[in-house]
């Protein structure tokens, strides 16, 4: 198993934060690898709220492609973060060239663009340098996103973490998702390392998803360029999710009904039934087998959690007014907050779906046997 740790704080945080949960929780990852999304961010990203910014790792040669390939297309470097690891990388890490986070301005051919077609062309010209890495793998991009920077490398999430300086001052963020691998590949494709992320959307799981080939061959089909990629089984949480949204224009409260709907003779007693019955048989194909725990941030930083039928990933949410976490053990989450009232903490079950909006006053705890709420 995997292990999992969120937080969402009023304050921004370093990542370190959160990789020291993980590392409480060590014995539930074998220090294989660590992904971390951070959104809401603190210090000079903060002032560049707008900017696309590019996460990623690229070798010298590789570099120069990707500023070649930049300034074709008018983008032009706004602020960076430059990296510099020692010349020996810790054991299990790979030795590499750089470490990118790069905020841009957006091409002046863009300025008359909608917010929905700057939205496409971000996550078409992610996908396009990810290509180019692939062909010649000088490159890996994670994210090309305002507001999102993501770091994933091999290896203990502690080492990796001190190697990259990741406690520096100018690396914060009020929502932290991070994962320690648990590896269940024989090689390791960092595509592979949770968090995944698409337009906004992040999420990472802990578990197994068998249906994954199902669901994989149901969102290729849609016709969207983004989904594609499914290095991992776990990936297609995060694509229906972001099909969820944007497609069916639907709230987190809806997620659950397409990953795990309710058996018809539930639906026939639901305020929402009807509507429901028809998701269930239009949206088949999206229904996951477990056991699986999910937590996910939104666009517009919501951090959330669920369970599916088989609940054997565990998983608890708590804090305090200002600051919530959500941990796939109580010990991370006693690390991090214990002043908090452990009365307070919940473990979702099967059919809940817990969540802390970006004003990260409560913890809302959301049912499926609970209307829905009214479409906007």
């Amino acid at each position: 198993m995997c292990r999992l740790f969120a937080m969402t704080s009023e304050t921004p945080l370093s990542p370190m934060v959160a990789v020291q949960a993980l590392d409480v929780m060590r014995e539930g990852h074998d220090g294989s690898g660590v992904g971390l999304f951070l959104t809401d961010l603190g210090g000079h990203f903060e002032e560049l709220k707008g900017a696309p910014i590019l996460s990623g790792i690229f070798t010298n040669e590789g570099l120069k492609r990707l500023d070649q390939f930049m300034m074709n297309m008018g983008f032009m470097t706004k602020y960076k973060i430059s990296i510099k690891v020692p010349k020996t990388p810790p054991p299990g890490v790979p030795k590499r060239d750089i470490y990118l986070i790069r905020a841009y301005e957006y091409p002046e051919s863009w300025e008359t663009l909608s917010e929905q077609e700057i939205r496409h062309r971000l996550m078409l010209v992610r996908l396009e340098l990810r290509e180019m890495g692939r062909e010649k793998e000088d490159m890996i991009v994670y994210s090309f996103w305002p507001d999102v920077i993501m770091i994933k490398e091999i290896g203990d999430p502690l080492r990796v973490a001190d190697y990259l300086s990741l406690g520096r001052k100018d690396i914060l963020a009020r929502v932290i998702l991070a994962q320690g691998r648990q590896n269940t590949n024989y090689a390791i494709n960092l595509y592979a390392c949770h968090p995944f992320f698409i337009q906004g959307v992040a999420t990472m799981t802990n578990g197994e998803n068998t249906a994954f080939v199902p669901i994989k061959e149901f969102l290729m089909s849609r016709g969207f360029p983004g989904y594609i990629g499914y290095n991992s089984d776990s990936e297609v949480f995060t694509h229906i999710l972001h099909y969820s949204l944007n497609r069916l224009g639907l709230g987190i409260e809806a997620y659950k009904h397409l990953i795990t709907p309710l058996q018809d003779a539930d639906l026939a007693v639901h305020p929402d039934g009807g509507f429901l019955k028809q998701m269930k048989n239009s949206c088949r194909r999206l229904i996951i087998d477990g056991p699986n725990c999910v937590i996910g941030c939104l666009p517009d930083k919501t951090l959330f959690m669920v369970q599916d039928r088989k609940k054997l990933r565990p998983g608890v949410v708590g804090g305090k007014p200002g600051v919530y976490a959500f941990s796939s053990e109580m010990c991370g989450l006693d690390a991090v907050i214990p002043d908090r009232d452990e009365t307070q903490d919940f473990q979702p079950m099967h059919l809940d779906t817990v969540f802390v909006r970006p004003d990260r006053q409560e913890v809302h705890i959301c049912s499926q046997t609970a209307p829905l709420p009214p479409l906007h």
